[in-house]
């Protein structure tokens, strides 16, 4: 994809977040209303959306590439769980926060603004390989990270795992690793569905935004630090390594472009369950959301080319 297209494609991506900023700012989506539309958003359109890139029948990635892609995201997650461990004691973060800079480096965005993103402007082959990226993420963050956040004491629970978003993407595997054919009123349907899930999960990221606060975030040096080697220096070393390995250009883009998302959202809803400070989260994920703009811009523009 051209540089002019992808400058294009993240135009219209800001514009739809600028469409939620003035809805979030008329009271058009208040508060109960943004919570209920991202339900609607991370239990039925994002799985919808995951489905309908191999309804679509415009992948041409073979069984091997799949299995290839699930060795990658492995490889890079545990290589993510060693750096979460050692990039804390590098920036001398203070000890009762580096757990949180821990989930930090190892759990980004990929599903809420990941995949809205990546449909924008990833192949139908990139975004079998961001489904691969979600699901490792669920298994990862529900087990290490969940472990992490909770303490010694914290105890594994399988219905964690059992997320639509996690059962629709294997769903999608199967349908893809077999070749299941669905009716074609249901086809259509989890299409039109998935549609939606751009402008939605746009929007209520625009409403976000404007309840942010990011001046008071932005004199942290630590956040800096952050988003120079994890948001722009990891995924250009990564970007040349997977490359160097010759892998194919749609699947480098796509774990190059989830491995650049801003923090993710799951930390915080953990931490928060476990009654712990979430302040270091939660100002993560504000600098790095705004800042991610920018930065995936640039990388996708002028650097995983």
């Amino acid at each position: 994809m051209s540089t002019e297209v992808i400058i294009q494609q993240m135009a219209v991506i800001a514009i739809l977040v600028i469409i939620g900023m003035y809805l979030g700012k008329k009271g058009i989506i208040d508060e109960k209303t943004e919570q209920k539309l991202s339900s609607i958003v991370l239990d039925v359109c994002n799985p919808a959306m995951i489905l309908s890139c191999v309804l679509s029948g415009r992948i041409t990635a073979t069984h091997t590439k799949l299995l290839i892609a699930v060795l990658i995201a492995i490889i890079l997650y545990v290589i993510l769980c060693i750096l979460g461990v050692l990039f804390p004691y590098l920036l001398g973060i203070d000890s009762d926060k580096r757990k949180y800079y821990n989930m930090m480096v190892v759990y980004t965005n990929v599903g809420f603004i990941g995949i809205a993103v990546a449909k924008t402007i990833l192949s139908n082959n990139g975004m079998l390989y961001i489904i691969v990226f979600n699901i490792m993420f669920g298994l990862f963050f529900y087990t290490h990270g969940v472990k992490i956040l909770g303490g010694k004491n914290e105890r594994f629970q399988w219905k964690n795992l059992l997320s639509p978003g996690i059962i629709m993407s294997l769903f999608t595997l199967v349908v893809f690793w077999t070749g299941l054919k669905l009716p074609t009123v249901i086809s259509n349907s989890v299409i039109y569905v998935g549609n939606a899930t751009v402008f939605l999960s746009m929007c209520l990221l625009g409403v976000s935004f404007i309840k942010m606060s990011v001046k008071s975030c932005i004199k942290d040096k630590n956040i800096w630090i952050y988003i120079i080697l994890r948001m722009i220096l990891f995924p250009i070393v990564l970007f040349f390594v997977l490359k160097g390995l010759g892998l194919e250009m749609e699947m480098v883009q796509a774990f190059c472009l989830e491995a650049a998302m801003p923090v993710a959202n799951l930390p915080l809803i953990q931490a928060e369950n476990n009654g712990q400070d979430t302040r270091v989260l939660s100002e993560g994920i504000m600098v790095t959301t705004v800042i991610s703009f920018f930065t995936i811009t640039a990388l996708m523009s002028f650097v995983f080319v």
